[in-house]
């Protein structure tokens, strides 16, 4: 981080610079997870890996040869709250001054990729313009989700007014820093049939709770279980890009998980969890005790219950491999999508140049209505028809018909008949909580795990995150919530381990989601549950707009497509505890909003 100045101590080390790939074009695909050999850096400890791990070891004390310093500009150049890309030679940096004061960061999220120059600097922080992702600009560290890795942060000196900065060549050209990390030292790790944390399920929430344990120096023996077959992958991504391999969606690659001794047990289902003695087992009867445990299980797709149910080639998305079978047989066939909310129609969206035919089913009458209103909805839908989706709006499926055990037609209860060689299914999710029923972990009439702000359950010791909680969402007035989306699971993770740690964390994010379809991305933030009016500026048409969903005279959430950073600008005045009044966005002055600063 800093070492660039200081006058470097000889230290023996390989250095492996892995140049990030050529940006790709669309945002929506250029997922931080490739499987590429990735350089996971600490903020410049010196570690031991075996040879086979491919991990490099950046050198503690940077040499000169490896730093690079340019004068970027003059002091006066940027006001206060402005931001600036600068060339270094060997990459970009993003130059910020705010109090008076510069700093240099990586100029790229870790998470996507986005360019940080075009997102919202306030309270000390920069917001992705994307994701909503925050990086403090003191330290670089990331301070709210999604992503898992910090930005690199960069020396500046002011000499005559000059700024220059330094860097390592080696961090301009990573773009991403994983913070230092504790290795296990548990003696018992690996062998012995208890463990001080265990995790149950692993995505976004389980794996981030790993992580912030052993980013804070938790250095005991952690397990994570998941039912899936891989290591921990950015699901949020597979309905977006169903082509996509389990090493490309992969979120750390496997020497990652040796290197700081998270230890994955993949295709392991808990049946029980025995809160007494702290103890859970498996299906194939494995029993493992813990002193703390996080249940992160995530949720489980709604199936169709009509005749013909379990006819061949009808699909919930949850893997990639059912992903990639989905792709491969609409390839210049028909397939059919039922439910036309988030999963459906990105599915939809990414068959339509594929299949010869995509029709959506839906009971509602546009597609999104609840979460997006009638007007967006509508104009979504308008998109998706001019790329050849059809949609058969208020009515739902009655029978599929198979040929030879596979499925040949989709029978809607409106009589009319569709040709389908492959059927996606997305109407919605239960909680995966039925192991828990006899536990005396409590769970609420619709199957969610109930937690405090620290994500505690009401048992000692047992905590739980993600799309299986209820929570009090503090900017709502503490109104218990589910919010199955992938931020939010980062954010309870991270919560969640801290407060292992005895901490006292608190969950606090503001929620931020994303969808993708036809190369065009729409971004939310906030809760828009119970909204009562849709205030919209822009051109719907065109889809240049942002939409202000109000309840009584306070906006509760915003969308917005090709308006950027105006999601990221909200989030942020939502997370600083400022209300925003309806009056203050009916106006369509929102200078308030898109000034520089805060």
């Amino acid at each position: 981080m800093g070492g660039c100045f200081s006058k470097p101590k000889p230290v023996e080390l390989k250095i492996e610079v892995v140049l990030p790939e050529k940006e790709r074009g669309k945002e929506e695909l250029s997922a931080g997870g490739k499987g590429s050999p990735r350089a996971y850096q600490g903020n410049g400890t010196a570690r031991h890996f075996h040879a086979e791990e491919r991990l490099p070891t950046p050198q503690p004390y940077p040499s000169p040869q490896d730093c690079v310093e340019a004068t970027v500009c003059h002091v006066k150049d940027l006001e206060n709250g402005q931001m600036r890309e600068v060339e270094l030679g060997w990459g970009k940096v993003l130059l910020v001054k705010d109090n008076g004061e510069f700093h240099a960061l990586g100029h790229k999220c870790p998470h996507y990729g986005a360019p940080l120059v075009k997102g919202v600097l306030s309270r000390g922080r920069v917001r992705c313009p994307w994701h909503g992702a925050c990086f403090n600009i003191s330290t670089g560290d990331l301070e709210d989700f999604p992503g898992l890795d910090s930005l690199h942060k960069f020396q500046v000196k002011i000499e005559k007014e000059k700024v220059t900065v330094r860097a390592s060549k080696q961090a301009l050209q990573l773009q991403r820093r994983t913070k230092v990390m504790a290795k296990c030292i548990s003696p018992s790790a690996g062998h012995s049939s208890s463990t001080n944390v265990l995790i149950v399920g692993a995505g976004a929430a389980g794996l981030v709770c790993a992580e912030t344990l052993r980013q804070e120096g938790f250095s005991d023996r952690i397990v994570l279980c998941t039912l899936d077959r891989h290591l921990p992958y950015d699901r949020a991504k597979l309905s977006k890009s169903l082509d996509a391999q389990p090493e490309q969606l992969a979120l750390r690659p496997k020497e990652f998980f040796r290197a700081y001794g998270l230890e994955m047990l993949t295709e392991a289902q808990v049946v029980t969890v025995d809160v007494r003695n702290k103890k859970v087992v498996f299906k194939d009867g494995f029993k493992l005790e813990y002193s703390k445990l996080l249940l992160a299980p995530g949720s489980s797709p709604k199936t169709l219950t009509c005749r013909g149910k379990d006819v061949e080639n009808v699909f919930t998305i949850r893997t990639p491999e059912d992903a990639n079978r989905v792709v491969r047989l609409a390839r210049g066939r028909n397939a059919v999508v039922v439910g036309a909310g988030f999963l459906g129609m990105e599915v939809a969206a990414y068959l339509a140049e594929k299949a010869h035919s995509v029709s959506v089913v839906e009971l509602e009458e546009t597609p999104f209505r609840r979460f997006l209103g009638e007007r967006v909805g509508r104009a979504l839908m308008k998109m998706f028809e001019n790329n050849r989706v059809k949609f058969y709006m208020q009515t739902e499926v009655l029978e599929l018909r198979a040929q030879e055990g596979k499925l040949q037609e989709v029978v809607l209860k409106s009589s009319k008949v569709l040709r389908a060689d492959v059927c996606v299914v997305g109407i919605g999710a239960v909680p995966a909580t039925g192991f828990l029923r006899q536990s005396g972990i409590a769970l609420d009439s619709r199957g969610f795990i109930p937690v405090n702000k620290m994500m505690q359950t009401n048992i000692p010791a047992v905590f739980a995150a993600g799309d299986a909680v209820t929570f009090p969402l503090a900017w709502r007035n503490n109104r218990k919530v589910n919010i199955p989306h992938w931020q939010m699971a980062h954010a309870q993770g991270r919560v969640a381990a801290e407060n292992m740690l005895a901490q006292e964390a608190e969950i606090n994010t503001v929620p931020y989601l994303w969808t993708a379809m036809f190369g065009k991305s729409l971004r939310y933030a906030g809760y828009g549950e119970g909204f009562d009016d849709v205030i919209i500026q822009g051109d719907l048409e065109e889809l240049k707009f942002v939409a202000f969903y109000t309840k009584g005279d306070e906006v509760i959430a915003v969308a917005s497509m090709n308006y950027d950073p105006i999601v990221s600008k909200v989030a942020e005045v939502l997370a600083s505890g400022r209300t925003i009044r309806k009056r203050e966005v009916e106006t369509g002055d929102m200078s308030w909003l898109t000034g520089k600063g805060s």
